[in-house]
């Protein structure tokens, strides 16, 4: 080897360790035998991944979903997820919907459909000092301790005219501009009809009348869908008995409970952290106009009535062990059988079968429960509504 080609290695060896030194801010110059041979290596890199045989990566997915079961263990399959794009296509398929599977794995998970037999076991934490909610997931914090998993938290915001809560995914991140931005709920000045608000469409196409139409300067990233209502009953005689409520589902139609039903679930791709879509410049939907979705025939929720009972002087309801402080707050939410005079032709199984319960286990703590058809989202916003004051309904 020459002297020359002997210097000419030197200064590369002593180059690629002024770059290590300085940190990722220094870029090799364009042509250079560094940035080549930087290149290269995370060619080599990539590919290692990229160039596995698929029925291998397959057997793998299918071995992680199959024994991460509980959580903190699922952040094994999200972990597959985030190594490359074909892991990440991959790992979609093999991960089944929360309506199939009973888990939640993904971020998309949230606003899609519990499972249609046993349901999904949360609890709530009040901060009443900060107004904060939070949503986790076990059984009690108790049980699950550090290992429960934060899924929605939701801030109160007083209003002239009523209360808001602003959801997220995020347990500090409340702000409309960012990307764990979910949706609100709004309240009228008494408390007794709630709006659900989501930041995005619902998954079937929606044609909205010519009032709702707005100008093509509104700004996309305000527009929101009311995709839920929840309703109190005035109580202004003050009688005896629990509060009365009834959810109207929007987004959800009395088919998906009917025998044979279905509903659409948003796409995978719904919600992308840290990846913000170019919207269309006109936009003809805000949620300061309140846009309703389009269903002919909407789910219509009611409160199951309790029973009175004389030896322990109270309203009664079996919640199954996972209620065990009395409170005004506490309901089970069932399909509602007829609606004005139509038959809805609601099988008599689900009927009687609980879609959301919530009730108090201890000083601001409570548990909920959802199933099949309501989403951690949709079933979340209906228990902020039970929070709020309300008193012409006690």
């Amino acid at each position: 080897m020459s002297l020359k080609n002997i210097v000419r290695e030197f200064r590369v060896k002593n180059k690629c360790k002024a770059i290590g030194r300085r940190g990722r801010s220094h870029i090799a110059p364009e042509g250079s035998s560094v940035s080549s041979s930087l290149s290269t290596n995370e060619g080599l890199n990539q590919s290692i991944w990229v160039d596995l045989p698929p029925e291998l990566l397959l057997d793998i997915i299918h071995r992680i979903e199959s024994e991460q079961t509980l959580w903190p263990a699922r952040r094994d399959v999200v972990a597959c997820a985030s190594v490359c794009r074909s892991w990440r296509e991959m790992t979609k398929e093999v991960v089944k919907v929360p309506e199939v599977s009973g888990l939640l794995t993904f971020p998309i998970s949230l606003r899609q459909p519990g499972p249609r037999d046993d349901p999904i076991q949360c609890f709530i934490k009040r901060e009443r000092a900060t107004g904060i909610y939070r949503l986790y997931l076990g059984l009690s914090p108790a049980l699950s301790g550090d290992k429960s998993k934060l899924l929605l938290s939701a801030k109160r915001v007083r209003r002239a005219t009523g209360a808001e809560f602003v959801v997220s995914l995020s347990g500090n991140d409340f702000s409309r501009s960012s990307s764990n931005y979910i949706g609100k709920l709004r309240s009228n000045f008494l408390g007794t009809k709630f709006t659900v608000y989501e930041n995005q469409p619902p998954p079937f196409n929606r044609k909205l009348p010519p009032s709702m139409q707005v100008s093509p300067w509104v700004s996309s990233s305000s527009s929101s869908y009311n995709i839920a209502s929840i309703l109190y009953e005035l109580n202004v005689l003050r009688t005896r008995g629990p509060r009365r409520m009834q959810c109207i589902m929007h987004s959800i139609p009395i088919s998906a409970i009917q025998e044979g039903g279905k509903i659409q679930s948003p796409p995978t791709d719904f919600i992308n952290q840290g990846k913000k879509k170019k919207k269309p410049l006109m936009d003809f939907c805000s949620g300061n106009l309140g846009g309703e979705s389009v269903v002919k025939e909407p789910l219509i929720l009611k409160n199951k009535s309790p029973r009175w009972h004389e030896q322990l002087q109270c309203w009664c309801l079996n919640f199954k062990g996972r209620v065990t402080v009395a409170s005004v707050k506490n309901f089970q939410l069932v399909a509602a059988a007829a609606e004005a005079g139509k038959n809805m032709n609601i099988p008599e199984e689900e009927q009687e079968r609980v879609i959301l319960q919530f009730g108090k286990i201890g000083k601001d703590i409570f548990t909920m429960d959802y199933r099949y058809p309501i989403s951690a989202f949709q079933a979340f916003a209906i228990c902020l509504s039970s929070f709020d004051t309300k008193p012409v309904c006690e």
